[in-house]
C-alpha cells in the first residue's frame, strides 16, 4: 500500500467504516421497538470501531495511548459481533448478512490485533529509540567541548 499518512489510508479503518455503513443500512429495517436498544447499540458499537482507530492514529506519538485506543476498537468490534448475533437470532437479518458482516469484523479484529502486536512499527517510539541511541552514542564520543585524558586541557589528579 505504501506510506500511510492519514487514518483514512488504513485498511482497517476503511473496512470498519464500510462495515458500519452496511450495518446502518440493514438496521433501518429493524422493528421500531428495537430503536432504543438493539438498533442504538449496534450502530454505536460499529461506528465506535472506526472512531477509536481515528483516535489511535492521532495518539501514535505515545505507544501506550495508541495501543489503548486500538484495544478499545477491538472491544467495540467484538461487541458489534455480539449485536449481529442478536439481530440474527431475532431474525432481523438474514444468515447471509450475518455471515458476511461477522466475517468482516473477524478481519477487522485480526488487523487490530496485528497492529497492537507490532505497535512499535506504527508509532513514533521506534524513531524515538533511534534518536535516543544516537544521543547515547554521541555522548560517548569525545568532542572538542568535553575534556578527556588525551587532551592537554584535562586536569589529571596529582
Amino acid at each position: 500500500m505504501g506510506l500511510v499518512k492519514f487514518h483514512k489510508d488504513l485498511i482497517v479503518y476503511q473496512k470498519s467504516f464500510s462495515s458500519a455503513m452496511e450495518i446502518y443500512l440493514i438496521s433501518r429495517k429493524f422493528p421500531r421497538e428495537e430503536t432504543c436498544s438493539l438498533t442504538d447499540q449496534i450502530l454505536r458499537s460499529s461506528r465506535s470501531v472506526s472512531a477509536n482507530i481515528t483516535e489511535a492514529w492521532r495518539k501514535r506519538r505515545y505507544e501506550k495511548s495508541f495501543v489503548a485506543k486500538l484495544t478499545d476498537a477491538d472491544g467495540e468490534a467484538a461487541e458489534t459481533q455480539n449485536w449481529l448475533d442478536f439481530a440474527f437470532a431475532c431474525k432481523y437479518i438474514t444468515e447471509d448478512e450475518h455471515s458476511k458482516l461477522f466475517a468482516l469484523y473477524d478481519e477487522i479484529l485480526a488487523l487490530l490485533v496485528s497492529m497492537v502486536n507490532s505497535s512499535e512499527k506504527w508509532t513514533f517510539s521506534a524513531e524515538k529509540k533511534k534518536s535516543e541511541n544516537s544521543i547515547t552514542h554521541n555522548s560517548n564520543t569525545p568532542n572538542s567541548n568535553t575534556p578527556n585524558s588525551n587532551t592537554p586541557n584535562s586536569n589529571p589528579k596529582k
